[in-house]
């Protein structure tokens, strides 16, 4: 099992940058593939940015060439730097991970083909103003 802890949420203007960082516990950080979520009100939790085990990197097209996700992995940590923001942007951030089978890929934002379901962070609030 992985525990999830995010932080570095928060409010931006327009046009500004945020980073949210995950740590997670334990040495099966690096047999998972990460990935960050984001749910705005009265809309469903939808795939941001994902890194399988493998460094497979995949976005969802709304971030791409804004959001870059990368892992600390001295320090078990994932991160997303997040450039640009618009106020669409604004909902609650997560961290997810997936436990990786030999399959296991990144695609558009998400894990696909692996064992079991997501672990789940509590969220972190990103806010974006107009």
């Amino acid at each position: 099992q992985v525990q999830l802890v995010e932080s570095g949420g928060g409010s931006v203007q327009a046009g500004g940058s945020l980073r949210l960082s995950c740590a997670a516990s334990g040495n099966a950080y690096r047999a998972y593939c990460m990935a960050w979520f984001r749910q705005a009100p009265g809309k469903q939790r939808e795939g941001v940015a994902a890194i399988a085990s493998d460094g497979s990197i995949s976005y969802a097209d709304s971030v791409a060439g804004r959001f870059t996700i990368s892992k600390d992995s001295a320090k078990n940590t994932l991160l997303l730097q997040m450039n640009s923001l618009k106020p669409e942007d604004t909902a609650m951030y997560y961290c997810a991970a997936a436990r990786s089978a030999p399959t296991t890929y990144s695609s558009r934002g998400y894990c696909y083909s692996f064992t079991g379901g997501y672990y789940w962070g509590q969220g972190t609030q990103v806010t974006v103003s107009s």
